[in-house]
């Protein structure tokens, strides 16, 4: 099937087209200078990089006019767009722009599995020429869609005709009944929560799963936002908008707060330790133990918010009288936990920008390494990154950062100490949207207050990061937890509540058992550990061949995603739900 989705020869001039990856293609080089010259390349990924010296070409018998093929061609990458350069003498490992180069060219259009021929002319210019077109990777997509649509409409067919086959009368009206109680005990709950962490979870894990090996669904190496930066802020403010709503019942139910503190406290504890299991998966050896990771990060956000919430809760509501207090009942119940969210930004900004990282430039924010053109290499995540390093030591903190691979940059940890101070801002930002569901009566006013933050917090985040990836003060960026990614993710999630609430709790247009999200998200917990305990096992994954096309890659992944979906369904069907 992959053949026909992403058809290419299997052998090209005596090239075996099977042996490249995904993005990945052939570049033969061809000289007809009179002297030595040299390759060097830069890929639009990497952000005021200098070039990187590729190869050596060998100089043409000028007194033939015969010019001189290298032998073997380059594998290159195609995910992002690539700038060459040659020079006439060795510029040594980078190439920088204060020394003029023989010719310059940028390719925006090379594609997966193509062959491409790069010339340098006697007189120093550069020609580009297509031996074999690339293929194209989006119809993948479409191919993986119509699989799983026909596996779907399979199993529904299938399905009904086994319910049509064993269901009796009396059979059907118990059923019946059933599902009519069912459904009037779950509307008390609001789905879309349920729904949205759902959502949450099964984007998570097909990320988790390679997500087809396209470029914009991985992590951004750097800044940006790319589809798999969205989850883990969302999944953590869904966790801050349960939080008020936890607290509350507890309250109601004669809890003290005490008590509420200490079930807070155990279930932090059991997260983090979870947490720490998890990343013993390649071997338990403690010297070099990751500490931090994404269940300990939920597992501090978890306990700073709850704790927090819980102190500042009030058991009696206090009715507001005018219209003006009504207007902001919700800001004042929450004026404690707003007092100490202003409070961790300060503390973020006065270290990122205050903080005197040795060797480093006072509030430093790139990934170091080879980053505007070579002046910091030591310096990944300035403040961020110090500060993890010196609490947790090189040998505990995460090893291979996106980073790494585009800049060449050193060991840092995305869900690091550092990053913890903006992360609890993100659950508090949360557990002021469920704040608002306490508060206030109707739908529309909810509506109304979480669009009103969305807006403020969007164009918050856009002006700090100037409205583009690079720019402004502080740009978007998941491996930091950058202010600028806080506001911006809050607010994109509070967009998609504010769409899934009124779909869903408002108009009930999409019936609570019509869709298999919400029951993912009543077992997160469950999907989250067992699909990283099963990373390398049948039958979540499988390989077949070399693997080394988007889709086989979209393939595997959606497969994995459906597993752990019917394993949620099935959980729901034995009503079986675990929470820590």
């Amino acid at each position: 099937m992959s053949l026909f989705v992403e058809y290419t020869e299997p052998k090209w001039r005596n090239l075996d087209m099977r042996a490249l990856s995904v993005d990945e293609f052939y570049l033969y080089l061809r000289s007809g200078f009179h002297k030595e010259s040299y390759l060097y390349s830069l890929s639009d990924e990497c952000y005021t990089c200098p070039y990187s010296k590729v190869k050596a070409l060998p100089a043409a018998d000028v007194a033939a006019g015969v010019a001189v093929d290298v032998a073997e061609p380059l594998r290159l990458n195609s995910a992002f767009g690539l700038n060459f350069k040659i020079y006439e003498h060795d510029q040594g490992h980078y190439a920088y722009d204060n020394v003029t180069s023989l010719c310059w060219l940028r390719r925006t259009d090379l594609q997966e599995f193509g062959v491409y021929n790069l010339t340098l002319q006697a007189n120093g210019t550069c020609t580009f020429a297509v031996d074999k077109a690339g293929v194209p990777i989006n119809y993948a997509f479409l191919a993986v869609f119509v699989l799983v649509a026909a596996l779907l409409i399979t199993l529904k067919l299938v399905s009904c005709a086994w319910r049509c086959y064993r269901y009796d009368e009396a059979t059907a009206a118990a059923d019946s009944i059933g599902a009519a109680a069912t459904k009037a005990t779950q509307r008390k709950r609001l789905r879309s929560l349920d729904t949205f962490r759902g959502l949450s979870i099964v984007l998570m894990i097909f990320v988790n799963s390679g997500g087809g090996g396209f470029a914009w669904i991985e992590h951004a190496a750097w800044n940006g936002l790319h589809l798999a930066d969205v989850v883990f802020p969302s999944f953590l403010w869904i966790m801050g908008v349960c939080i008020p709503l936890s607290v509350k019942s507890q309250l109601s139910r004669g809890s003290s707060k005490a008590r509420i503190c200490l079930r807070i406290v155990w279930r932090s504890m059991k997260l983090f330790a979870i947490g720490l299991c998890l990343n013993s998966m390649s071997g338990p050896n403690l010297e070099q133990l990751r500490l931090m990771g994404v269940l300990q990060r939920f597992g501090v956000a978890f306990l700073v918010v709850g704790v927090l919430h819980t102190l500042c809760s009030r058991r009696e509501p206090i009715s507001p009288q005018s219209s003006w207090q009504r207007a902001v009942h919700d800001v004042c119940l929450f004026s404690g936990e707003l007092a100490v969210l202003l409070a961790l930004v300060a503390t973020y900004l006065g270290l990122t920008f205050g903080l005197r990282v040795p060797g480093c430039p006072r509030g430093y924010l790139g990934p170091g390494g080879k980053h505007d053109y070579v002046a910091h290499p030591k310096c990944i995540g300035g403040a961020a990154g110090y500060v993890d390093l010196r609490v947790l030591g090189n040998a505990h903190i995460y090893q291979h950062p996106t980073a790494k691979y585009v800049y060449d940059s050193t060991a840092f940890d995305p869900e690091g100490i550092f990053g913890c101070i903006l992360s609890v801002v993100q659950v508090l930002l949360g557990a002021f949207a469920g704040v608002t569901l306490l508060v206030h009566p109707t739908w529309q006013s909810r509506i109304r207050r979480w669009l009103i933050l969305s807006v403020v917090l969007g164009l918050i985040g856009g002006a700090l990061c100037g409205f583009s990836r690079e720019g402004g003060a502080i740009p978007v960026n998941k491996n930091l937890w950058s202010l600028s990614f806080v506001c911006v993710t809050v607010s994109m999630a509070l967009v998609i509540l504010s769409l899934l609430y009124y779909v869903i709790d408002v108009r009930e247009s999409w019936s609570w058992s019509g869709h298999p999200f919400t029951e993912c998200g009543m077992n997160a917990i469950v999907m989250y550990v067992g699909h990283t305990v099963m990373h390398k096992m049948l039958p979540w994954h499988w390989r077949i061949g070399e693997m080394n096309t988007h889709f086989m890659l979209l393939l595997e992944a959606t497969w994995n995603t459906l597993v752990w979906v019917g394993i949620a369904l099935y959980l729901d069907a034995q009503e079986f739900y675990y929470s820590l």
